[in-house]
């Protein structure tokens, strides 16, 4: 149990210094396709293989020996060994004599016993792989944090069976390096604002590399990218103060839109008094439409109203 518990924690120290898997995901067991069909044909093959040679022996010597259970045993361990099935989405690498022979599947396919062995399966589906750099300096000297998932496919066996050893690891690695590469090269209000940019220059740096492996970049998508918090705070008061200088810039050209309006208002008021006059009953009326208040406005029949009450009160004027 020690051992086992140095070898796993040796394993996870390695994943973390070369940062190929930023957080932990726990993937659904009922959600993962099952290779069971497969198993349970190879001990179906290798059990009526064994029971048929045992059946011979008992209609031919009308007995079961040690002999026959022993030939019985290496029948069906060489049956189970030619027939195999590979699911829809696998391919098989044969090979003979350790010579790379053909690549067979999906379905049911025969090899040579002893001269020929099935030496991988490999997954032909669309894989998800993530992967982060850590405290990578950008062109202006600011380390930063990103993390990223990458889509890519095996589209040719032979040669993911062929050139690279660990595909999986390669592909990790090759797009942590240039994933570390794009960094460097920017500065970091680019890496920040400009990521889509970003993915399509580490897709064609990434499909460049694996292409002569048999694997095909799907696409690259920056997930997150972490600031140092002094840098954070920063870059937040920049944008504060950025976003101030833009509404005073707008406030100023509409006071001087508005103080445009008002000059030719003016000169069209100081053409027309009348034109005044309706300007300002307008805005008389305005005043009091919502409180309901009555506003008095003099005028000439009022006026000539109240010089004749004066006279009948006073008759000697």
């Amino acid at each position: 149990m020690n051992n086992q518990g140095e070898v796993l924690q040796s394993k996870d120290q390695k994943l973390n210094r070369f940062s190929v898997i930023p957080d932990t995901y726990q993937a659904d067991s009922s959600q993962i396709a099952s290779r069971n069909g497969a198993y349970f044909f190879t001990a179906a093959v290798f059990a009526l293989s064994f029971a048929v040679v045992c059946l011979i022996f008992y209609l031919v010597q009308n007995e079961i020996g040690i002999l026959a259970l022993l030939v019985a045993t290496i029948v069906a361990i060489l049956a189970s060994m030619s027939l195999h099935v590979a699911q829809q989405w696998e391919r098989a690498v044969i090979l003979r004599f350790g010579k790379f022979k053909q690549v067979k599947g999906p379905g049911l396919f025969f090899t040579i016993p002893i001269v020929e062995h099935c030496t991988i399966r490999i997954d032909q589906r669309v894989r998800a792989t993530p992967f982060g750099a850590e405290e990578t300096l950008t062109s202006d000297l600011v380390p930063l944090n990103v993390d990223a998932v990458l889509f890519w496919v095996i589209w040719d066996t032979e040669k993911a069976c062929n050139e690279v050893r660990d595909f999986n690891l390669a592909v990790q690695m090759s797009a942590q390096t240039a994933l570390r590469d794009a960094i460097g090269r920017a500065a970091v209000a680019e890496v920040a604002v400009r990521r889509t940019q970003l993915d399509r220059e580490l897709k064609k740096i990434l499909e460049e590399k694996v292409a002569p492996w048999g694997i095909t970049i799907l696409s690259v998508e920056i997930r997150d990218i972490l600031l140092p918090k002094d840098l954070q705070e920063v870059m937040s008061l920049e944008a504060q103060a950025e976003q101030r200088k833009k509404s005073r810039i707008i406030l100023t050209e509409a006071e001087q839109d508005i103080s445009e309006m008002l000059i030719q208002i003016g000169e069209t008021y100081a053409k027309d008094e009348r034109a005044m006059q309706l300007r300002s009953m307008h805005l008389l009326y305005e005043s009091v439409k919502d409180t309901g208040g009555t506003v008095v406005i003099p005028s000439a029949w009022t006026e000539a109203f109240g010089e004749n009450l004066r006279h009948t009160i006073d008759p000697d004027k």
